[in-house]
C-alpha cells in the first residue's frame, strides 16, 4: 500500500513497484490524484492528520491484506507507523526517530549534541537580535514542524524578522530561527533497515527547488557520506531517511532538516543504481538481499508532467473519479496554464 497518490513522485513509484511485480495499492485524499488510477485499486482515504484517517488504513490493510505500507507524507508517519506488526511492515524508520525528526528544535539539539554539524538555531522566542548581523548568509524562519518549504522565510535583520513573523501566520511558539547556510545544497538518501547498517548513502546536488527537488544531480562527496552514516550510528533510523543539508564556507556539511522517510527524490537514487524503495520492501517482506553502496556519480534528475494510458475499463475500475459532482459547480482549472502560472503540485 502506497499513500500520497497525488504527490509528484508517487506515481512513478506505483508504477515502478508494479513493474517489479508487487501488486500495489494507492490511498489519497483526493480523487483527482494520478496514482489512485495507475495503481492496482486505489482508495480515498480521510486527512493523514484526522481521527478518522488511521481505522480507515487499517480496515484497508485488512481488506486488502497489505503486507507492507510506504506512506510519502508527514502527517501520515507517526499514525502509520503504529500499523507495523507481524501482518504487515510499515516502511519507515522507528518511532522515535520519526518523531524527533518531525519536531526541527528537538531534532538540531540532538545532531548537535551527537557532534553533527547544523546551522545555530534558536526557539523564535529566544533568538538574539544580534545573530542578524553575525549570520553572513542571513537568517531562515520556519515552522518547527511541516514540509514542502511551507511557511519559510529568509530574513536579514530585526526588522525583517518582526514583519516575517507577522506575516507568516504562525505563532511565535511554533517558529525557529536558523541561521542559513549559503553553499551548495544536497538531498541524501539513506538506506536502511532494522539490522542498523547504513547500507547505502546517495548524495544529490540541488539544482532547483521548489517545495520539492526539481532538478538534481548524484554527487559524491566524502563529508556528506560520513555525516550521514553519523545520523544512522548515532540516532538509530533503522529504515529509509532523507537528509537535507547545506556545505558551509569551509565545505562542512550543516544538516537543516531529515525526512524521516523516503526522499522525493528517490527516483533519482534507483536511477543511479540504487532502487532503494523496491529494494527495502523486498528484504522487508521477501527477505532479499541488502543492497549495496554502488551507484553512478553525475545522474541528472530532471523532474517533469508526463502522461499514461490505460484502457477506459482500468480507469474505471476503482469505483472512483477524479472528475467532480455533476451537481457541483466546476472550479477552475489551471491544467492549461503555463508551467510558470501554476502552482507547484502539492504533496498530500
Amino acid at each position: 500500500m502506497v499513500t500520497t497518490a497525488g504527490s509528484a513522485p508517487t506515481p512513478g513509484t506505483i508504477l515502478h513497484l508494479r513493474s517489479c511485480g508487487f501488486r500495489v495499492v494507492a490511498t489519497d485524499v483526493d480523487p483527482a490524484a494520478p496514482g489512485l488510477y495507475l495503481a492496482d485499486q486505489g482508495y480515498l482515504v480521510p486527512p493523514g492528520d484526522s481521527e478518522a484517517f488511521l481505522p480507515r488504513l487499517r480496515q484497508l490493510c485488512a481488506e486488502e491484506r497489505a503486507v507492507a505500507v510506504i506512506p510519502l507524507v508527514d502527517e501520515e508517519l507517526l499514525g502509520v507507523g503504529t500499523l507495523d506488526g507481524p501482518a504487515t511492515t510499515v516502511l519507515l524508520p522507528r518511532p522515535e526517530f520519526v518523531r524527533t525528526c518531525l519536531d526541527k528544535y528537538v531534532l538540531m539539539r540532538e545532531l548537535d549534541t551527537a557532534g553533527i554539524g547544523v546551522p545555530r538555531t534558536w526557539p523564535m522566542s529566544e533568538w538574539p537580535a544580534q545573530a542578524a548581523d553575525t549570520a553572513p548568509g542571513g537568517l531562515v524562519v520556519k515552522p518547527r514542524s511541516g514540509r514542502g518549504s511551507r511557511g519559510v522565510s529568509f530574513v536579514g535583520s530585526a526588522q525583517d524578522m518582526a514583519r516575517a513573523v507577522a506575516e507568516g501566520g504562525y505563532g511565535t511558539e511554533e517558529l525557529i530561527v536558523q541561521e542559513r547556510v549559503t553553499g551548495p545544497e544536497y538531498t541524501v538518501s539513506v538506506v536502511a533497515w532494522r539490522d542498523g547498517r547504513a547500507q547505502a548513502v546517495v548524495p544529490k546536488e540541488v539544482v532547483l527547488k521548489q517545495g520539492v527537488t526539481k532538478y538534481a544531480v548524484t554527487r559524491r562527496n566524502e563529508a556528506v557520506e560520513e555525516a550521514c552514516r553519523a545520523i544512522q550510528e548515532n540516532l538509530r533510523a533503522d529504515g529509509p531517511f532523507n537528509v537535507q543539508l547545506c556545505l558551509d564556507g569551509h565545505g562542512r556539511p550543516r544538516v537543516f532538516e531529515i525526512n524521516p522517510r523516503f526522499s522525493s527524490t528517490a527516483a533519482l537514487t534507483r536511477a543511479a543504481g540504487v532502487d532503494e524503495i523496491a529494494g527495502l520492501l523486498s528484504q522487508a517482506v521477501l527477505g532479499g538481499p541488502p543492497l549495496t553502496d554502488d551507484w553512478h556519480e553525475g545522474v541528472a534528475m530532471v523532474r517533469r508532467w508526463t502522461d499514461e494510458f490505460l484502457s477506459e475499463s482500468q480507469f474505471t475500475s476503482h469505483g472512483i473519479s477524479p472528475a467532480p459532482p455533476a451537481a457541483a459547480p466546476a472550479r477552475p482549472s489551471h491544467e492549461d496554464a503555463p508551467d510558470e502560472h501554476r502552482s507547484p503540485v502539492r504533496a498530500r
